[in-house]
């Protein structure tokens, strides 16, 4: 299983969350889609025997020591990856989306940004924001976990 989040805006409560449902939800892979903002939330973020993917956001600051805590795991936007025979893109800002989604070259379209939901397929592409995980702006603090095998996944309340 996988876990896609974004925009954790050092909601400590809710990183502190994410790290029991790695364990609970037995997750093998993170993807933070941007605006972690201070590098002392990857403490939650980054577990032993869990990869983990990230693309910086417009609120990330301190952006050397981000880089150089995660172990240079955290790109510029957009990334492109291969994971588990998937081509994903991931980006924070929803730059050109739905054209990249149209293309039909990646099977997962992933990004944050606007801390609102927008899971959509186009062709065989799916594109993935999981909203907020801080809760700030909507009062909602969700992610999304992502099944590799099946290409499905559900929306959760955290």
């Amino acid at each position: 299983m996988w876990l896609i989040l974004s925009d954790t805006h050092d909601n400590m409560q809710v990183l502190k969350r994410v790290g029991e449902l790695v364990v609970e939800k037995k997750i093998e892979k993170i993807f933070h889609c941007g605006d972690f903002v201070a590098p002392f939330v990857l403490g939650n973020l980054l577990k032993d025997g869990v990869d983990f993917y990230g693309v910086f956001g417009n609120n990330d600051g301190e952006i050397l020591l981000l880089n150089k805590r995660s172990n240079d795991r955290i790109k510029k936007p957009p990334f492109s990856l291969e994971v588990s025979g998937l081509k994903i893109v991931m980006m924070h800002e929803p730059v050109l989306v739905d054209t990249i989604a149209r293309s039909q070259e990646f099977d997962l379209v992933m990004y944050g940004h606007t801390h609102e939901v927008d899971v959509k397929k186009v062709g065989k592409t799916l594109i993935i924001n999981p909203g907020e995980a801080c809760g700030y702006l909507s009062g909602r603090s969700t992610v999304y976990l992502f099944d590799p095998e099946t290409r499905e996944g559900e929306l959760l309340e955290i």
